[in-house]
């Protein structure tokens, strides 16, 4: 259970009521979820004293948020809204790698099930990120960040609104946070965004964008992704992290122009919902306590295979003690040079 302790790591971005059909036919309906939670979770299995930045509804369950600080996750950083506000997330998964999340009353009609009454309507879980000046109502906005948060060591902004990405670093910068990280969203990660995506990444600890975001960014004539990375580096980013799901992640650091190939770990995958969010959660707390941009790759990479192993944002809380270091241990030699 969370106390009065100051955070040591933030993790900001959305918490939301997750809908999954999953590549196995099965439904399940409004569970717990979102990549702030996730990425907060693969914090949690290195440290304590990790607390979520969040905005949700007055409809969101009160009890999902006391069962949260219950696993160690502090939640006063969420604000709860006078207003009902729509977070849910429909993951309709074809396979284990390829996911839609638009909505389909087919989806469910194929499987014997009604449409959720809570996804009339629905269209996508990141309308609105692309917003250059507004804030949207379920947007972090700095000033409510709880004095408790604002000397903490490191914080992640995980994908949310591009105004969330701009404002809040400069404030948690004015407030002694060192180390600051961000997951950009799907949604201004194109060639449009290229001015303010510069504002976004410059000064940042680590950049760690999908390979799908990267290809978004940069059009088809990117034939390098190392080129990539290169480019989000002089943009002004420390180390630049391209996420390529089970095939690992690339790593560059700026300054030594260094480049590593971390192999992703040999899980048994069930569910990869959040996987990259949780690995952006034990990269940050690696680089934080070592300062070693392999060792963060490292603990990034055991986050994410204990979360795709089990089904729900909480799962990989209940793994066993030890199990991420050994994980951890076991790919140490597999990194490549590049």
């Amino acid at each position: 259970m969370t106390t009065s302790r100051a955070i040591k790591y933030i993790f900001a971005g959305g918490l939301r009521e997750d809908y999954f059909i999953g590549a196995d036919g099965k439904v399940r309906l409004r569970e717990v979820g979102g990549n702030a939670l996730y990425a907060a979770v693969g914090a949690r299995i290195w440290t304590e004293h990790v607390g979520l930045l969040a905005r949700v509804g007055s409809n969101y369950p009160a009890e999902w948020l006391k069962h949260l600080n219950e696993r160690g996750l502090d939640t006063r950083g969420v604000k709860v809204l006078d207003t009902p506000q729509d977070t849910c997330t429909l993951h309709t998964y074809h396979s284990l790698e390829e996911r839609e999340d638009t909505n389909s009353a087919e989806h469910f009609q194929r499987r014997g099930q009604p449409l959720p009454e809570a996804l009339s309507g629905y269209v996508s879980s990141t309308n609105g990120q692309e917003e250059r000046r507004r804030f949207g109502p379920l947007a972090v906005r700095p000033s409510e960040t709880p004095r408790s948060y604002l000397h903490a060591r490191g914080a992640h902004l995980a994908p949310c609104e591009y105004v969330v990405h701009q404002t809040l670093p400069a404030t948690l910068r004015r407030n002694g946070v060192r180390f600051i990280t961000c997951d950009p969203s799907v949604r201004y990660m194109q060639p449009s965004f290229s001015e303010e995506l510069k504002q976004v990444v410059n000064g940042l600890d680590a950049f760690l964008p999908s390979e799908m975001e990267v290809r978004a960014f940069f059009g088809a004539g990117l034939k390098d992704l190392w080129q990539a990375a290169e480019a989000f580096g002089a943009m002004g980013a420390r180390l630049v992290v391209i996420k390529l799901g089970a095939r690992g992640q690339y790593v560059y650091e700026t300054a030594t122009r260094r480049k590593w190939h971390v192999p992703a770990y040999p899980a048994r995958v069930r569910d990869v919902t959040g996987a990259g969010d949780a690995y952006c959660g034990g990269f940050l707390v690696g680089l934080a306590e070592t300062e070693d941009p392999v060792q963060a790759a490292l603990r990034g990479t055991a986050s994410a295979s204990l979360v795709v192993e089990g089904v729900g944002a909480l799962y990989a809380l209940d793994s066993a003690a030890g199990l991420a270091q050994a994980r951890l241990e076991s790919l140490r030699h597999s990194v490549r040079i590049v």
